[in-house]
């Protein structure tokens, strides 16, 4: 049967979309995809969602943006969209062999941590390498950790890590951080963290079993290779948006991530939204993706009115 609206995508936008659609009698079909709940699932404390003045998990949170959802009609399902096809109305999008129809649709297939594409930090990740400090720093009281990246949110994670670290190391590929002035002053004067400088991390040693132990560092110059022991390892070297599905169908700017019109989470296609991190850079939280998932299922909601 064909849709009205189909969600590609979850988290706080793509949630909150569901909610506001099934509110208007939209019936969306949400399709949450390989991480159900978005990058939150992976935070644990979730202290700067309003109305949360104790804090909140990041996967119960979710779980409660999902439940109202469904409570108002909306139809979540954890499958992972493989293809879509947006040159004629009704929109297509396929999971495997299944192929759904929908009048409109809204993207909100978030944005994912950077990674090194090194094989041992893939196999370690959740094992003493991690991509978010927030997440995970908990786990390193008193530990040693490094944490790779030169910008606000690497200066960011350090200053934080160090709640619980007792020594944090910032390994950087250049001479000099691109992050602002103020966050830099404030790694600098914290004596816990110091910075390895043109250096980059060419292997994780380590195993499931006991760990991270050690990193192989290169140096850029001159290429020469040290150990350096350590607990830990945290990512902080970007995000990438979730846009390999819309590649040579929907507008991106020059970081990937996808173009909406001011004032509107209006694609280049008529009928087609995005909201959240998929197309937000600069503020990524999850009280301004829920934001602009309510802004998508209002701009879904009025075009299909008129149309």
């Amino acid at each position: 049967m064909n849709r009205k609206v189909i969600i590609i995508g979850s988290g706080p936008a793509g949630l909150t979309a569901a909610l506001y659609t099934a509110r208007a009698n939209l019936n969306p079909l949400v399709l949450e995809g390989n991480q159900p709940g978005g990058q939150l699932t992976i935070t644990t404390d979730v202290e700067n969602y309003p109305g949360f003045p104790e804090g909140i998990m990041g996967p119960e949170l979710m779980e409660k943006f999902r439940t109202q959802a469904i409570r108002f009609g909306a139809e979540c399902h954890f499958k992972h969209v493989t293809k879509v096809d947006f040159n004629a109305r009704p929109f297509k999008v396929w999971v495997g062999d299944d192929m759904f129809t929908s009048d409109s649709i809204i993207i909100s297939t978030g944005a994912s941590a950077k990674m090194l594409g090194l094989e041992s930090e893939k196999e370690l990740m959740g094992y003493g390498v991690s991509a978010c400090a927030t997440c995970d720093g908990f786990f390193f009281k008193d530990k040693k950790v490094l944490i790779v990246g030169g910008g606000d949110s690497a200066m960011e994670e350090a200053n934080y890590l160090t709640k619980f670290a007792s020594e944090v190391k910032i390994v950087h590929r250049r001479d000099e951080f691109r992050a602002s002035k103020i966050m830099i002053d404030r790694v600098m004067n914290n004596d816990k963290i110091s910075v390895i400088w043109n250096s980059s991390i060419k292997e994780i040693l380590g195993s499931k079993e006991k760990g991270v132990h050690a990193v192989i560092l290169e140096d850029s110059q001159s290429k020469n290779t040290i150990e350096e022991n350590c607990d830990g390892v945290f990512m902080a070297i970007g995000h990438k948006p979730n846009t390999d599905l819309f590649v040579d169908i929907l507008d991106f700017d020059s970081a990937g991530y996808l173009i909406t019109t001011k004032g509107s989470t209006a694609t280049n296609i008529e009928g087609v939204y995005a909201c959240g991190d998929v197309q937000d850079h600069v503020y990524r939280q999850a009280v301004t993706a829920a934001g602009s998932g309510c802004m998508s299922a209002i701009d879904a909601e009025r075009y299909l009115e008129n149309n």
